[in-house]
């Protein structure tokens, strides 16, 4: 029976780099995101889990081989057999070389082949986007994955603007569809024809208009604090309307 098919985040480098400590890290390969936290804390404390921690938030493709996703492997020089090719030590699951008096079958794929530590896929490609609020007057850059809808591309925007959603995104004279890609909603990425011009690629970035539609979201909160307001003064008013009793004496 084939495996169900799981569906990924997209992630970028500058999203994988973050998370560059041994109580949170990632690394990146082959096109994929795995967060190897669990398998530091499993093998606290030894060897095979510094080449881990050193590159942590980068990616590491150049220990595996492209073709078949495993470990790349090398000839031993004494015993002529094919072991782990491992230039910065030994990683979890390779701790050591056959023949060995430690070597212990495992009854699972490797950790690198295994998805129980992959939480997404790596972008195949960063584009840069400005994003111009045309209420505030206020514009921002930021770096997205080309696999982005815009609907992830306003999570990304958010931490300027929470109220994404009450904005119309345009480019150019087109409302954007917010459950496109950048390149779906025909927005072009022009780099490497700048870079073949000799123009520097931050010479132009791709501009997003945000227009303000009055959605009425936050009537529901101005109207209870009117009723506050009016509670307060009726209040007021009842105070100074009373009645004082009048005394003779």
């Amino acid at each position: 029976m084939s495996q169900p098919t799981i569906s990924f985040p997209i992630f970028g480098p500058f999203e994988v780099i973050l998370h560059n400590k041994p109580d949170d890290c990632w690394i990146s390969f082959l096109g994929k995101v795995f967060d190897v936290t669990p398998l530091i804390k499993q093998y606290k404390r030894q060897d095979c889990v510094k080449p881990l921690i050193a590159f942590a938030g980068k990616d590491v493709s150049n220990w595996f081989d492209e073709r078949t996703g495993d470990i790349q492997y090398r000839v031993h020089p004494i015993t002529g057999v094919e072991v782990p090719y491992l230039p910065h030590g030994p990683l979890p699951e390779t701790e050591c070389e056959v023949p060995s008096t430690k070597w212990r079958p495992y009854e699972n794929p490797p950790w690198w082949m295994s998805q129980k530590y992959q939480i997404g896929l790596l972008t195949k490609m960063v584009r840069p986007l400005k994003i111009i609020n045309m209420l505030l007057a206020k514009e921002a850059i930021i770096n997205v994955c080309c696999e982005d809808t815009f609907y992830r591309i306003a999570e990304r925007y958010s931490i300027y603007n929470s109220e994404t959603d009450s904005y119309t995104w345009v480019y150019l004279d087109n409302v954007i569809e917010m459950d496109k890609t950048m390149d779906e909603n025909g927005i072009p990425d022009d780099r490497e024809k700048m870079a073949e011009l000799g123009i520097p690629k931050t010479f132009y970035i791709p501009s997003v208009f945000l227009y303000y539609k009055d959605d009425l979201k936050h009537l529901e909160d101005l109207s209870d604090d009117d009723h506050e307001l009016d509670a307060e003064v009726c209040c007021t008013c009842a105070a100074i309307d009373k009645p004082k009793p009048f005394n003779l004496f």
